[in-house]
């Protein structure tokens, strides 16, 4: 089964993903796989903007996006006349001839990886560019494309062994579709400050700082750099956490409860000196 593994740590938001696609599928008619792409509306392959946190601590993901290409795709159980099927390599197409008309393939997708061409009255998404890997090619052209590697396209029994090692996700799991589009480092809360000295002002470089759990009281170390900077990156959401501070000549300094619903920036923290 064809798969496609996505590094989010890697992506730097180039757009040569989606600018392929486009180049691929724009006025290019592929049948029976796929009619032409329209110039506009369409991003079978969308590059998301993710911003994280508040100013001054701002962070900001790229996540590629594109057809799931699902075990148990929606689309497939709701078209009529076989309009959509998936081949025996895993990769779901939509017919563009029995699809004509069936806005309900539309609808059907959570992901809103299908789009509606209006001109020829039919849905398009993503097909992993299966016109050229049956000529031989070894990817996709979005996969081609990408410039620092964060894109790995194959079989995913091939694949599955970095999707383990790495702890690489799917989207929304709780769709219950089986995608084969996995990703490694999705964007999830971080906790961060400064460790200032109170009286002078100085950033405490080599504060020790522990964040636990309030509920499993795991903990997490990490150490403030040069600038009294600290963050602890990739919690869960949702989560109670205490935050202690240690550093040698100061008084200890606890935060608590610390609630990932969104990211924290806890800004200044300043230690007092030991009497």
């Amino acid at each position: 089964m064809k798969a496609i593994l996505i590094d989010i740590t890697r992506c730097n938001g180039c757009f040569n993903c989606q600018i392929a696609c486009k180049d691929e599928h724009v006025d290019n008619d592929w049948s029976p796989y796929a009619k032409p792409q329209p110039d506009m509306g369409h991003f079978w392959m969308h590059v998301n903007e993710v911003e994280r946190g508040v100013v001054p601590k701002v962070k900001v993901s790229y996540i590629p996006k594109l057809c799931m290409q699902c075990e148990n795709p929606p689309c497939e159980k709701v078209a009529r006349d076989g309009a959509v099927y998936r081949r025996k390599d895993g990769i779901v197409i939509i017919d563009p001839k029995k699809s004509k008309g069936q806005r309900v393939i539309l609808e059907s997708c959570p992901y809103g990886s299908i789009f509606w061409n209006e001109e020829l009255d039919i849905p398009q998404k993503c097909t992993f560019c299966v016109h050229l890997l049956d000529q031989g090619w070894k990817e996709p052209r979005c996969v081609e494309a990408c410039c620092t590697g964060a894109m790995i396209f194959g079989e995913y029994d091939q694949l599955k062994e970095i999707i383990n090692k790495r702890k690489a996700e799917i989207l929304n799991p709780e769709f219950s579709l089986k995608p084969r589009v996995y990703y490694i480092g999705l964007p999830k809360r971080f906790v961060a400050g400064t460790v200032l000295c109170k009286k002078i002002g100085e950033p405490l470089e080599n504060a020790k700082i522990t964040l636990s759990n309030l509920s499993t009281q795991e903990s997490i170390t990490t150490q403030a750099d040069n600038y009294g900077d600290f963050e602890f990156e990739g919690l869960e959401p949702g989560v109670k956490f205490s935050l202690l501070i240690k550093r040698t000549g100061y008084q200890n300094k606890l935060i608590e409860p610390i609630h990932t619903e969104k990211d924290v920036y806890l800004g200044e923290i300043f230690l007092e000196l030991k009497e």
